[in-house]
């Protein structure tokens, strides 16, 4: 599984402080490591029905799945208070 950032995503990522980067760099790379990364994430409702959520402490990061192609797609990270909207 590979993880890939959307330019939105690299955007934000590039805004955090350096400490969250390096835990979400962490676990992006634990996720690819999985053979089934559903079962680390949440699958999302309603207008954001199919993606799914990760959560790094208090910042989402929420992905769309490809399978055919083996590819996390990270469209938006940012803190949980904003991550929904």
């Amino acid at each position: 599984m590979r993880f890939l950032y959307s330019k939105n995503a690299q955007k934000q990522f590039k805004k955090l402080d350096s400490a969250i980067q390096k835990r979400i760099k962490d676990y992006t790379q634990e996720l690819q490591k999985l053979e089934n990364p559903r079962k680390r994430g949440k699958a999302l409702a309603g207008n954001l029905s199919g993606f799914w959520r990760y959560r790094v402490g208090d910042y989402r990061i929420i992905c769309e799945i490809i399978d055919s192609e083996l590819i996390i797609y990270a469209i938006n990270i940012t803190h949980r208070s904003r991550a929904y909207q």
